[in-house]
């Protein structure tokens, strides 16, 4: 009997050079046995951090001449759908539309959304697309599973923007995991919050919750915690290979989010570890790695995306 495929819709900006977006999310999901269908939010020379860069971006009308090819042609089962970083109201409200359509014609379809609305205190997102976040994708117009991974540090504005409450204490961050789950979304990872770690200020504490339908009709939520030694660099595309390793790992572990985000941060530890190891070996001895010796070591690390050895333990919230 053959396989089952389980084909993912990625809707993320893409880079004819380096590793964003589409390009950080697709290489790994195939090593891994997912059928990727990627839909091109941007076509840039490369990311944004360079000096200089060009290329276009696709509308929301343009997004959708895309996805009516695909209806057309009746190939528009999918399992998955990820999204990443997006800046225009009626891309995002597009979007919306593309996963409820989905959702009709597979029920079981998972959402798997990186909202990327902060980092350091400071908001990406236009400010016109802060309802759309809480109302369409996060929220309770979005019946059905799907996951929310608010990325990188600085989250807590993201995350008040979302719920209405502020995070200085783990019970706070397991409350607003909470809400999230009652506005919509089935797992809910927090990659980096600003929470003092037990292991000092060289680590972050990441936080996860996921709610499990139990055969009996009930609820059950587990809840980890995680402590992540911070980097000394700034690396583009790590959130988005992030969003695309917990999909991965959650599909494979569907009930055990302590192994899922286990092997999610052991992948992105090893990618890291070898990304920087290598820009420092270009850049020189006291030398600042550039943006281009800072791409992420993607293809070299396929050995770790498919297996990593774990290196960072999950400990189970007991509240």
């Amino acid at each position: 009997m053959h396989e089952m495929e389980c084909r993912v819709l990625s809707i993320q900006s893409h880079v004819v050079r380096g590793y964003v977006g589409n390009k950080s999310a697709s290489f790994p999901l195939q090593v891994l046995g997912f059928e990727v269908d990627s839909i091109n939010s941007v076509q840039f020379s490369n990311h944004t951090g360079y000096s200089h860069w060009k290329g276009q971006v696709l509308t929301a009308d343009e997004l959708h001449v895309l996805y009516e090819g695909i209806k057309l042609n009746n190939v528009h089962h999918y399992d998955y759908v990820l999204t990443g970083y997006t800046r225009d109201t009626s891309f995002l409200e597009m979007v919306v539309d593309i996963v409820q359509e989905l959702k009709r014609a597979n029920p079981n379809l998972v959402y798997v959304c990186d909202p990327v609305l902060g980092d350091h205190g400071s908001m990406y997102v236009p400010e016109n697309l802060h309802p759309v976040y809480k109302n369409k994708v996060v929220g309770r117009e979005f019946s059905g599973r799907h996951h929310h991974t608010p990325g990188q540090r600085g989250v807590s504005e993201g995350l008040k923007l979302l719920t209405g409450k502020n995070i200085s204490t783990e019970k706070d961050a397991v409350e607003v995991m909470d809400l999230l789950h009652k506005m919509g979304p089935d797992t809910v990872v927090i990659t980096s919050s600003d929470l003092p770690s037990r292991l000092g200020d060289r680590f972050l504490v990441s936080l996860g919750s996921q709610r499990t339908l139990m055969p009996d009709g009930t609820k059950s939520t587990q809840r980890v915690r995680m402590e992540i030694p911070k980097v000394d660099a700034v690396f583009v595309g790590t959130g988005d290979l992030f969003a695309a390793m917990l999909l991965a790992w959650t599909h494979h572990y569907p009930n055990d989010l302590k192994t899922a985000c286990e092997k999610t941060f052991s992948v992105m530890h090893h990618v890291i570890k070898r990304t920087i190891s290598y820009a420092h070996e270009l850049a020189g001895p006291g030398r600042k790695p550039s943006p281009p010796q800072l791409e992420l070591r993607m293809v070299q690390s396929k050995a770790d995306i498919e297996d990593p050895a774990i290196v960072m333990e999950a400990t189970v919230l007991t509240l």
